[in-house]
């Protein structure tokens, strides 16, 4: 009975961090949608890697859409609000320009690649479901994180200034949709 237990806890919180990631996702994919719109203005040169990261983040948000169905857990709450909060942030950094769309993705993804790899160590031999989907979407989160450093001047004003921002507000999209 006690090991029932400790795998349905296991599952539970491994339901619920894909939840999040869902969620997550969705608000990147918004992010990437309306950073396009406006990149088409402000930074053309960047438009194609941004469709390219945006079709990496839709991929992604199937995968937990799909094992959340398969699990019979419904999305979390905070899937609409990253979505809008994404929207909304992709427009501004995308009509800010260059180095705020590229400082955005940084401090984004420094924040995910954070929480996903302490994910993997969180969820490692008590929900290899879980674990399994999470792996899949790694290298990518990568990408994204390194590809946009390249363009990123670390004493460009965005750097400075969104970077601790856009950090702080991914942590704490994280933090609530934990809790909802």
């Amino acid at each position: 009975m006690g090991e029932k237990k400790k795998l349905d806890a296991a599952s539970v919180l491994g339901g619920r961090i894909l939840k999040v990631d869902h969620a997550g996702e969705q608000g990147a994919v918004n992010i990437y949608r309306a950073q396009i719109f406006m990149a088409r203005w402000t930074a053309p040169s960047l438009v194609g890697e941004l469709r390219e990261f945006k079709s990496h983040e839709e991929k992604h948000r199937a995968l937990f859409a799909a094992e959340l169905q398969r699990r019979g857990v419904r999305r979390c709450r905070s899937y609409w609000l990253c979505g809008i909060g994404g929207w909304v942030l992709g427009c501004v950094t995308g009509l800010l320009g260059r180095h705020a769309i590229s400082a955005t993705t940084v401090a984004v993804e420094r924040v995910v690649l954070g929480h996903l790899k302490e994910q993997l160590h969180t969820l490692a031999g008590q929900d290899e479901a879980a674990v399994r989907v999470i792996s899949q979407i790694v290298d990518e989160e990568q990408l994204h994180h390194d590809r946009s450093a390249s363009h990123v001047r670390t004493d460009h004003v965005w750097s400075k200034l969104l970077g601790p921002v856009v950090a702080a507000s991914t942590e704490s999209v994280i933090w609530l949709g934990m809790r909802l």
